[in-house]
């Protein structure tokens, strides 16, 4: 049973050697149902959908950033409060750009591992994450329990 191609932009393409895995290869945790092929394909656009947006974000980001940066040389002469305010600005887009990537980085692993057929398997353990944790949270890479062992350390 293969996947659904993983965007418009592939459908109808060569598959050029990749192995694609169905929603019935995908691990589920006892008394769940199997994923459908139909539940598989919804998440695979949410990720893709939710991967276009945080590469526009995150390019947005990045010109506001660098418009900070080199606004810096003009700001020269203003007065202390003035230059606080500003490097706080310029701090807080770091760290929503920061955010931005890490986030694309999980949804672009998360995708991947559908692709290789591995989403859905801790990647601590190897016991299955569990479909409704999944659904909740599709970048999640850890079951349960050893998120929570990771979040007590």
């Amino acid at each position: 049973m293969t996947a659904a191609p993983h965007s418009a932009a592939n459908h109808g393409a060569a598959n050029h050697g990749a192995v694609t895995h169905g929603a019935a290869d995908l691990p589920v945790r006892p008394g769940e149902d199997p994923w459908s092929d139909a539940e598989l394909a919804d998440l695979r656009i949410e990720l893709e959908k939710e991967a276009v947006a945080l590469r526009a974000e995150l390019g947005d980001s990045q010109a506001q950033i660098a418009a900070r940066l080199g606004d810096a040389a003009t700001e020269a002469g203003d007065d202390e409060a003035d230059t606080s305010s500003k490097l706080f600005e310029r701090e807080h887009e770091l760290a929503l750009s920061n955010n931005t990537r890490e986030l694309l980085e999980q949804t672009e692993h998360a995708l991947a591992r559908i692709e290789s057929g591995t989403y859905g398997v801790c990647e601590s353990c190897g016991k299955p994450i569990g479909k409704a944790r999944l659904q909740a949270f599709p970048r999640a890479t850890l079951c349960v329990a050893c998120k929570q062992r990771q979040e007590r350390r």
